[in-house]
């Protein structure tokens, strides 16, 4: 029987599952629940991404996503997303297979897509640019988000431990590759809150707000531990509450786009934010209003600013 090219890509390119276990990661979990929770999120990444390297087109892609479980499905086209990415950068006849899925059926989880197509950047290291050729000039900035969350995720003994900055990046990327390393703590530490917290206090004070807004992002959406954890998680932030908040509201906008709202993440976005995750999503839609097309700080940051001071008053009621 003939072998298709879609085939022999994931043949050549494909992830096993067994690299998203704790096992395999050497990440910490003291409870056995969290890492099951936790390992399902990474092998519905990988079954997204092993699906898209198929290519057999987006309407059959996004046809096999829709069978993940709800909670974990934005996971699943995260990594079908790297995958269109790469799939793009190496089949030099048809390089929009990414942006189609992206204006079509992936357009309700646009931001996981968007963070999902960083991921090629940090397995392409020979063609590291932005992986769509028209980005949203908001958006755009998820990328480098995505990355960072790769380099934490598989490479966390250099990123996390040794706290290594990224390569080539400058000004404002660096701190949305932070903003993705946050998020890979949840995962490397276990979820848990004593560790992260500890891990987040050993690097420099410049840093630590955007590792807090990418640790309140995954205690949201990726979930696995419970109330009292998000209770902790937002004493130990500190002075960072309102990143961290900030993170959980991106969290519940993602997630009310897509349409697979969380107990979970209604439960920590009350923790984290003092308003239900419904609340929270429309907070980030009315503070993205009249953004800024140019000037010295990033429409994103400009964003992620607005939302944070939406916050800062709402943390004192907490305490």
């Amino acid at each position: 029987m003939p072998v298709s090219l879609g085939s022999l890509f994931k043949l050549a390119a494909g992830i096993s599952p067994s690299e998203a276990s704790f096992a395999k990661r050497g990440f910490w979990c003291g409870e056995n629940a969290v890492r099951e929770h936790l390992e399902c999120v990474g092998m519905s990444f990988l079954k997204g991404y092993n699906l898209a390297l198929e290519d057999q087109g987006s309407a059959v892609l996004s046809e096999k996503l829709e069978e993940v479980e709800n909670e974990f499905r934005g996971f699943a086209y995260e990594g079908a997303a790297m995958a269109l990415a790469i799939l793009d950068r190496l089949i030099p006849w048809k390089k929009t297979r990414l942006q189609t899925f992206i204006d079509g059926p992936g357009s309700p989880h646009i931001f996981m897509m968007y963070v999902g197509a960083g991921w090629s950047l940090a397995r392409l290291p020979f063609r590291r640019q932005e992986a769509l050729a028209k980005p949203d000039p908001v958006l755009r900035w998820l990328e480098i988000d995505g990355y960072g969350f790769h380099e934490g995720f598989f490479h966390w003994p250099n990123y996390v431990k040794k706290q290594i900055r990224a390569s080539r990046l400058t000004g404002y990327a660096s701190r949305a590759f932070d903003q993705g390393l946050g998020r890979s703590l949840w995962f490397v530490e276990g979820a848990d809150v004593e560790r992260i917290a500890s891990t987040i206090r050993k690097f420099p004070s410049y840093r630590q707000a955007d590792l807090w807004s990418g640790v309140g992002l995954a205690c949201a959406y990726a979930g696995g531990a419970d109330r009292s954890a998000a209770e902790l998680l937002r004493r130990s932030a500190c002075c960072y509450q309102n990143h961290l908040a900030q993170g959980a509201a991106f969290a519940a906008k993602t997630r009310q786009r897509a349409k697979n709202p969380t107990a979970n993440t209604d439960r920590v976005c009350r923790s984290l934010c003092g308003v239900s995750a419904d609340e929270a999503a429309l907070i980030t839609d009315s503070t993205r209003f009249g953004l800024p097309e140019s000037g010295p700080v990033p429409a994103y940051e400009v964003w992620r600013q607005r939302i944070q001071t939406q916050f800062s008053g709402s943390q004192k009621n907490h305490d």
